[in-house]
């Protein structure tokens, strides 16, 4: 064996690394075991969850008041959800589609400034939860419609900025050095040479966000911002149990068809490319 193969193998197996990484395991593994301890998780009591949550199901939430459903004022709050989505994920992306743009580190226009204040808007839009604006917008403008819109414009511009912004970074520069030899400008190079290659893949994030932005759509109205969840939240108060089973039902239902809407676009888009 070569002296230089020789030395890479015991580089990789040499003492201070192993026993770092072995301290790092350990560390690990206490870690784990003191969170159990502390958060006084006991498995026994899982043997038996499943038969207290079906006994408390039959109790309390059967059967489901599933003609609550076909109310007119209930149906109306499902066309709210689904407007709701769409708006904020509609705004959330177009107002995505320039800060990927800065945020991506290959292609934006400024590093110094465009680049950190690009990035700090949409990590702050995703540090931040959907639930969080929610509560945070209603109590400026109050009960409503607005507050959810605006609350998933934020959730929608932090999660479809991370991902167009990451498939920026990852284009072929080839087509944007034959552009930048005609002596474009730098919208010019973004528009025909970084739009053609992201165009299938940005097309997809978007149907992804706006399924996204219906999930949460469906629950930000417990926080007050109309729609589905407001009725949700609104019986789980009155502790009108069969009520909130059938409601929890629909929601569910809703969101496994807008999945199973979107895979289908998103293959129909693929496809198409």
């Amino acid at each position: 064996m070569p002296a230089a193969a020789t030395a890479r193998t015991w580089s990789r197996y040499r003492y201070p690394a192993s026993l770092f990484r072995f301290l790092a395991l350990l560390a690990a593994l206490v870690f784990v075991g003191y969170a159990f301890v502390y958060l006084d998780v006991r498995l026994e009591r899982l043997l038996d969850l499943f038969q207290r949550l079906g006994t408390l199901l039959a109790d309390r939430y059967y059967p489901p008041d599933f003609a609550f459903l076909s109310t007119p004022r209930y149906l109306g709050s499902i066309l709210d959800s689904v407007q709701m989505a769409y708006l904020g994920a509609l705004a959330g992306i177009l107002l995505a589609i320039p800060l990927a743009w800065f945020a991506s580190y290959n292609m934006t226009p400024s590093r110094r400034v465009l680049y950190p204040l690009a990035r700090l808007i949409i990590m702050s839009c995703r540090a931040v939860h959907e639930m969080i604006w929610t509560i945070l917008f209603v109590s400026i403008l109050g009960f409503g419609m607005l507050a959810g819109v605006l609350a998933l414009t934020l959730f929608c511009l932090g999660f479809a900025g991370k991902l167009l912004s990451e498939e920026v970074e990852a284009i072929d520069k080839g087509p944007v050095e034959a552009i930048r030899a005609t002596g474009a400008n730098e919208l010019q190079v973004f528009v025909y040479a970084v739009l053609p290659q992201v165009r299938v893949a940005w097309t997809g994030i978007s149907i992804y966000t706006w399924d996204v932005a219906f999930r949460a759509a469906t629950v930000v109205g417990f926080f007050g911002a109309g729609g589905m969840g407001w009725y949700l939240q609104r019986h789980v108060q009155q502790l009108d149990n069969q009520r909130v089973a059938a409601i929890i039902i629909s929601i569910v239902a809703l969101v496994l068809a807008s999945e199973i809407a979107s895979a289908w676009a998103r293959s129909a888009v693929a496809k198409g490319k």
